[in-house]
């Protein structure tokens, strides 16, 4: 770091104290970045000053709305490959099962499929949505597309990064059902491109959680291109409370329920309804159900 001390006017160099303490910070929190993934104390540093950072940036948003900031919770953390990794590291621990999937909320697997049962008959049938073809993002062992979309859908595609997981639905979890389903796509989202004007529903559940905006705003943009005339997407996941909310364990962003509406409207979608998910323990994260288009 270098501070020039030299004064050409023969006074003292004005804001040198701030100066110093801003290089400091920045000196900082590039080491920070730089040894996150050589040291686990650092990530919860990172978290931490990230987290008061986001206090911060949602006062800013609030208080000055002539600027048009962009919601960035992982957006452009230099750690970005290393928010990825940490999910696909979580997952390969985790069995290919219902209680894998609910973890300890297996009680509430028949109270979520019931809801989305609901909230997908909004949208589909005649003048909607057709039901020849849907997508499951984030599928896992097909838990959604056994009990809410194979019963509408004439056949599906399932997509998701883990490999066991798909495995395991086709070969035991889905039963004779699974001669429906036309393809197994194993890819991370922000690398997958789904063929385009071939889904009457592409759902994702618990899984936008997993991608930075960035890649999260440009899945969606894809998405979109992917759907017949009338479909839908239908994204249901985790809402913060409270601006957003970074779990370092499955390395998931938790985003208040009006960013994730304006990543949405970035990706040039239309909001079609908004819905709350109900019956789950208090303790559980609210959970809601978009629908756009």
């Amino acid at each position: 770091m270098e501070i020039s001390l030299e004064d050409t006017t023969g006074g003292s160099p004005p804001n040198l104290e701030y100066q110093a303490a801003h290089q400091a910070f920045k000196d900082r929190w590039k080491e920070t970045d730089e040894t996150m993934c050589r040291h686990s104390m650092s990530f919860h540093l990172h978290h931490a000053v990230r987290s008061e950072f986001f206090a911060s940036y949602l006062y800013l948003l609030e208080k000055t709305p002539v600027v048009k900031l962009f919601p960035i919770t992982c957006e452009y953390i230099k750690g970005e490959k290393q928010f990825y990794y940490r999910a696909q590291q979580f997952y390969e621990d985790i069995p290919a099962s219902e209680e894998g999937m609910l973890g300890d909320f297996l009680e509430i697997g028949n109270v979520d499929l019931e809801g989305s049962r609901q909230f997908l008959k909004r949208f589909v049938g005649p003048g909607k949505a057709g039901t020849h073809c849907a997508l499951d993002c984030g599928c896992g062992i097909g838990r959604v597309s056994k009990g809410v979309l194979l019963p509408v859908f004439e056949k599906m595609e399932m997509a998701d990064m883990m490999e066991h997981f798909l495995l395991h639905a086709h070969e035991e979890y889905l039963g004779d059902d699974a001669d429906r389903i036309e393809t197994y796509y194993c890819f991370n989202l922000q690398e997958f491109t789904p063929p385009k004007n071939k889904y009457d529903v592409i759902w994702m559940q618990w899984v936008a959680c997993h991608l930075t905006d960035k890649d999260l705003m440009n899945f969606l943009m894809r998405c979109k291109k992917s759907l017949c005339p009338n479909g839908v997407i239908i994204l249901k996941d985790n809402m913060a409370r409270q601006g957003c909310k970074l779990d370092p364990i499955d390395s998931s962003i938790s985003r208040h329920l009006d960013i994730m509406k304006c990543i949405v409207t970035k990706a040039g979608l239309e909001v079609l309804a908004v819905e709350k998910q109900e019956g789950f323990p208090e303790i559980i994260m609210p959970v809601w159900m978009i629908a756009m288009k």
